[in-house]
């Protein structure tokens, strides 16, 4: 297989990008490798994949401010720093260059927010403790109102979810 770049020695390096339910492919010789930098993976960046495979990342947060070439206060990075490097100065520069990355995201990952995953017992211990709360709710609710027809089914339901539930969380 023939190198992507200089389309004479023999590919090495194949780099894959998918992105959008496209695959892009790149495949290097080692000469094309090193001049691009993809010889050491630690200091490889998803810009230099981008712009090898000829997405541009860094082309969206300079077409967002609209050609302004936006600085850090914080750390004084700009929109060139990160068309060379890929990466960001300091947190700050999160808010900074916000708008743009904000697209640059979207692509590369499901949301633009982080919202981290927490073990299925713990999800499933917090879902049970809400549920707790809004019958307890529903049942206080019921009585004041002296609707005890559906209180009585608030307190059933209340009894059968206690039942399924480790003694800790039981609540009367």
């Amino acid at each position: 297989m023939q190198c992507s770049i200089c389309k004479e020695k023999t590919a090495t390096v194949f780099l894959t990008h998918i992105e959008n339910d496209k695959m892009h492919k790149v495949n290097l010789c080692e000469d094309c490798a090193k001049n691009k930098g993809v010889d050491n993976p630690t200091t490889f960046s998803l810009a230099d994949a981008d712009l090898l495979l000829g997405l541009g990342a860094a082309q969206e947060i300079t077409q967002t401010t609209g050609g302004v070439d936006l600085k850090c206060p914080r750390c004084g990075f700009s929109q060139a720093d990160f068309k060379k490097s890929g990466r960001l100065g300091c947190p700050e520069c999160y808010q900074v260059f916000a708008e743009g990355l904000e697209g640059l995201l979207k692509t590369m990952h499901k949301g633009t927010r982080h919202v981290g995953k927490s073990p299925e017992a713990l999800r499933q211990s917090r879902d049970n403790a809400e549920r707790l709360k809004s019958l307890q709710k529903k049942l206080a609710k019921a009585v004041e109102a002296e609707d005890f027809e559906q209180a009585a089914k608030v307190r059933d339901e209340l009894k059968q979810l206690n039942d399924g539930l480790p003694s800790p969380a039981k609540v009367t």
